[in-house]
């Protein structure tokens, strides 16, 4: 038996068998002893998870995948979760640390990471493969072109680490761009000193017009003159770093509420 990959949920089977141990590889083990496989296809990554000493659990939306993942690897048991990752309740599911792998469909790959620090407090681990400008761009300083809302926030409560490329050639079939694997490790503190909703706010807003200070980019915030002569509302927001952004949500917030 064999699984067909199919376009509309952007699948893309790795075939090479050392990429996928690399990948597997990339996880520490540090602090949790159970891992999550984001959309396993044909298990070509989930066999040399079964191999560590983590307890693996993949969760499939193909139910194509899923019955091929069941008689293939009877070891998984009732580990196999068939849905989509973006809907299922982690808290409900997982009572435990659980770290988060996979080769993800680049079409959802953004909304992973989003739904990663929404529980961050549950995954103090995460190594997966992304569209090479992706993965690059989750890994950027300040002062790049590429770094934006998805390097900001990710590097508030993770250290990000480029492991290395993977070749469009190695997927059946082959995706139009190449790809990055990448491991995020939760940083030990990280509960951020600001309100974190507004934080979240104020990087999307900034970064929606990347190109203007962010005197201007920031105007739907309604600061005050005042507040606005300080030197960081002079800058762009590719120009400020995550403890930038931690101050000048802070700002903003002491702000709002002395108005």
């Amino acid at each position: 038996m064999s699984v067909r990959p199919k376009k509309h949920l952007g699948q893309h089977f790795l075939t090479d068998a050392n990429i996928a141990r690399n990948i597997a590889n990339g996880l520490t083990g540090e602090s949790y002893n159970q891992v999550l496989e984001i959309g396993p296809g044909m298990g070509m990554l989930t066999q040399f998870l079964l191999e560590s000493e983590n307890l693996v659990h993949v969760v499939e939306i193909d139910s194509e995948s899923v019955s091929y993942l069941k008689q293939e690897y009877p070891s998984l048991e009732n580990r196999i979760i068939e849905g989509d990752f973006l809907k299922l309740d982690l808290a409900s599911l997982f009572k435990k640390p659980i770290a988060i792998i996979g080769n993800f469909p680049y079409n959802i790959s953004s909304q992973i990471v989003f739904k990663t620090l929404e529980h961050r407090n549950l995954i103090p681990e995460f190594v997966g493969m992304f569209q090479k400008e992706v993965a690059e761009r989750i890994c950027e300083k300040p002062g790049s072109k590429t770094y934006g809302i998805l390097s900001v926030l990710v590097q508030a409560f993770y250290e990000t680490e480029y492991l290395f490329n993977v070749s469009r050639f190695v997927f059946q079939p082959p995706p139009k761009v190449a790809s990055g694997v990448l491991r995020l490790r939760r940083k030990e503190d990280y509960q951020l000193s600001c309100d974190e909703k507004l934080l979240f706010k104020v990087v999307k807003t900034a970064f929606q017009q990347r190109r203007k200070t962010l005197r201007n980019s920031l105007k739907s915030f309604q600061i005050s003159a005042n507040l606005k002569e300080d030197t960081i509302f002079g800058q762009r927001p590719e120009q400020l770093g995550v403890s930038d952004f931690v101050r000048l949500t802070k700002m903003i917030a002491h702000d709002t509420l002395s108005a």
